[in-house]
């Protein structure tokens, strides 16, 4: 494992992550600065220690992929 890259929620600085969904690597800024503040799609954001498809931030084009297929889903 890079020990450089973490899927780790206890850092708030920016971090390198591995996408839990595709194994891309990107950046992620929790602190304000992130692309992911661009998306229109919001996921619920993981929590420590509960069940859950992911346990962290994803990369654009899986946030996007999962986006659509919760949008298109019936309620």
């Amino acid at each position: 494992m890079d020990p450089i890259a973490t899927n780790r929620l206890e850092s708030r600085a920016a971090r390198r992550l591995i996408c839990e969904a595709c194994g891309f690597e990107f950046s992620c800024d929790p602190t304000g600065s992130c692309w992911c503040l661009e998306e229109t799609i919001r996921l619920p954001m993981p929590v420590e220690g509960q069940a859950g498809r992911f346990s962290d931030c994803l990369c654009r084009d899986c946030l996007r992929s999962i986006g659509k297929e919760q949008t298109a889903a019936p309620q």
